[in-house]
């Protein structure tokens, strides 16, 4: 992972192989076969569209449940911070915070993480994009998955 400078523009992972060639690769089998069903139907070709789909379910689970697991590993670490950060008024409160506005909250520094927590809970930011837009000091997460 690189150790370039992390900012809301440039944070998220992209894996050229995964999101551009296994994704293209596996979509021209899905058309490339319904294609074939169309023009001459058969068991056997009902069964390859079937083989493609369930390709594609592969590949989407895969990505999706270690994103699960790194989200429920974010609010973990998240709360577990906080709890020394925040000041003794806020820390009641962590457990308001939902898992997206926690995974938005990361990125924050130990610095600006109170100030931001305080304005989430007031209510003044509620979804992770614009809690990640809020932030002024990035603190990089190179070790996503």
């Amino acid at each position: 992972m690189s150790d370039r400078a992390q900012s809301f523009e440039n944070h998220a992972r992209m894996v050229p192989a995964y999101h551009y060639v296994l994704a293209a690769l596996v979509f021209a089998v899905l058309i490339w076969s319904v294609m074939r069903l169309v023009a001459d139907p058969s068991l056997d070709r009902v069964m390859v569209v079937l083989l493609a789909v369930a390709l594609i379910l592969t590949a989407l689970f895969a990505r999706g449940f270690p994103m699960g697991v790194q989200d429920r590993v974010i609010r973990l670490e998240e709360r577990l911070r906080m709890e020394t950060i925040l000041p003794e008024d806020l820390r009641p409160r962590i457990g308001e915070l939902t898992t997206e506005q926690l995974i938005g909250l990361r990125f924050a520094s130990d610095e600006e993480l109170p100030e931001l927590a305080r304005r989430v809970l007031d209510g003044e930011l509620t979804d992770r994009k614009s809690i990640k837009q809020a932030v002024k000091s990035w603190r990089a997460d190179h070790q996503r998955i």
